[in-house]
């Protein structure tokens, strides 16, 4: 789906969006408001610019009374709230299992998994009179293991645990709740942590690049608007009968 022409897919709908101060987040959150989306921008730190109609709200998804209050910010700005990503995350360094830092462990449950279940939790009570969409970040390594990211792939596998419980809690609500699985997406964060393999002996960062991009049935990597129209996707009508579900958007990760 081309989210830039997909206007008033979510028209008069009303969205949150965790981590939406940059990447992934912020790309989501654009895509939303071109489709005719209001809502919030929650994140740690505000970003530098927001479309019209949407509000910047600090919030550290890691502490559930942060993610309540931001929630209850956004109704109360816009009356209701029909659309939820849960997309804050973190990566941790690469370690393998005999050299795994369980403090790294902690730190990256306590955002991508306790951070993502307090967003359900929350999302989900606002609307359980109304009903709406939750959009999940999970990732390739939710279904799939890569050496020496115990940690981030243990994280996400919980992630899809959380999608599909809720999905079956929720369905009753007319609440659905889906996931996203990106491969390899081509952003500045995945470059810099490419940049800081090839300085420990690893790839230079363009070899890294070319590589990943090889590896897939499409021959390029994912951008942040291929994952940001899977996220519109999910949350709009288009997806009414899909919940529960995983999407890859991977370039055909071979």
């Amino acid at each position: 789906m081309d989210a830039g022409g997909a206007t008033g897919l979510l028209a008069e709908r009303v969205a949150l969006v965790t981590g939406g101060a940059q990447g992934l987040g912020a790309a989501i959150a654009h895509a939303f408001a071109r489709a005719g989306a209001i809502g919030s921008v929650v994140d740690r730190e505000t970003g530098a610019a927001y479309e019209a109609g949407w509000i910047a709200l600090v919030a550290d998804v890691t502490d559930e009374a942060q993610v309540e209050k931001a929630v209850a910010e956004t109704v109360r700005c816009f009356g209701r709230l029909d659309v939820v990503v849960a997309n804050a995350g973190v990566v941790p360094p690469w370690s393998d299992t005999s050299n795994l830092d369980l403090a790294a462990l902690d730190s990256t449950f306590a955002v991508n998994v306790r951070g993502v279940a307090a967003t359900l939790k929350h999302g989900a009570r606002a609307m359980t009179e109304t009903g709406g969409t939750i959009v999940v970040m999970a990732s390739m390594n939710a279904w799939h293991a890569l050496p020496a990211q115990s940690a981030y792939t243990a994280s996400k596998h919980a992630v899809l645990g959380l999608v599909r419980t809720a999905a079956l809690d929720l369905g009753g609500h007319g609440i659905r709740v889906n996931a996203i699985g990106p491969g390899p997406v081509a952003t500045d964060a995945l470059r810099k942590r490419l940049a800081t393999r090839a300085r420990q002996g690893g790839l230079s960062l363009e070899d890294a690049m070319r590589q990943a991009a090889a590896g897939t049935a499409l021959g390029r990597m994912v951008t942040e608007h291929d994952v940001a129209g899977a996220a519109l996707f999910l949350a709009s009508d288009l997806s009414a009968g899909i919940t529960g579900a995983l999407m890859p958007v991977d370039a055909g990760l071979r």
